[in-house]
């Protein structure tokens, strides 16, 4: 691999709050020191657009559209620094009551893809669906950069392998994983596991960010396809930047061609 042939990708950990403007500023700062240091896609954290603990009504107050303000600025920060940015919107739902959570990923030119997050996190004693309607099981959201296409999934949808399956199947090289990994007993071993996991079996990147202590874990990470670690952030409001071989992927796929002997597809579930 060459310089030239290596495309920076950033993980940028930050604690997205009820001050929109306040997020949006910290967004733009993370992508100028991203791309300063050789990125050309970021990856922000789940509700990067408005955040609340508990949640509560403000969440429809403070939903957008798809189109709305939150990506008509980081489409205006994206263009400014030559960037895809991956991020978390907190977008309208149909009902007025309930939100959608939703991933968008833009350049300087606009919106490229969107994915709204199929596994709520009704779970540890939480109930994202109180508050979030679920996303519709559609086509694998997915875009490229730089000779690697990047596939679409949100937090939770980590605990699901199957996710990683269809996005692998769709193309992706690498997956984007906007989180908000809340934090308890065992949670922190729990995303690195399932972020090394998505890693080895699907033969794939994998670039995820999360909010910082005190409530999410920290430890955005970017892996390789074969689980190692390439690059990280603590607990601090930061960026980290891995150089990424295209190449590498169907490198480590000719050793190791576990998606190709597989036996078993994945189809969706009918409630």
């Amino acid at each position: 691999m060459t310089a030239a042939d290596a495309l920076g990708v950033a993980v940028a950990q930050f604690a997205p709050s009820a001050d929109r403007a306040a997020n949006i500023h910290t967004i733009g700062q993370l992508a100028a020191a991203a791309s300063a240091r050789g990125a050309r896609v970021v990856v922000f954290p789940e509700y990067s657009s408005y955040f609340v603990d508990p949640f509560d009504a403000s969440l429809a107050e403070n939903a957008e559209r798809i189109d709305g303000p939150f990506v008509t600025a980081i489409t205006r920060i994206a263009a400014a620094h030559d960037l895809h940015i991956v991020a978390g919107l907190l977008e309208e739902a149909g009902d007025g009551r309930r939100v959608r959570n939703t991933v968008v990923a833009v350049d300087g030119s606009g919106l490229q893809a969107s994915y709204r997050k199929l596994h709520l996190y009704d779970a540890f004693g939480q109930r994202e669906s109180d508050w979030v309607e679920p996303g519709a099981i559609v086509a694998p959201q997915t875009f490229a950069v730089g000779g690697l296409t990047f596939g679409l999934m949100t937090c939770y949808d980590l605990r699901f392998p199957e996710v990683g399956r269809t996005l692998v199947d769709a193309g992706a090289d690498v997956f984007a994983v906007p989180a908000e990994w809340v934090r308890g007993p065992l949670k922190e071993h729990h995303w690195r596991t399932l972020l090394h996991a998505r890693a080895i079996e699907n033969t794939v990147f994998v670039a995820a960010a999360d909010h910082p202590p005190p409530l999410g874990v920290g430890c955005s990470t970017i892996v390789d396809p074969q689980g190692v670690e390439l690059a990280a952030v603590g607990t601090a409001t930061d960026v980290a930047v891995a150089h990424l071989d295209p190449s590498a992927v169907a490198r480590v796929r000719r050793v190791n061609p576990a998606l190709r002997l597989r036996r078993f597809g994945v189809t969706p579930r009918v409630d």
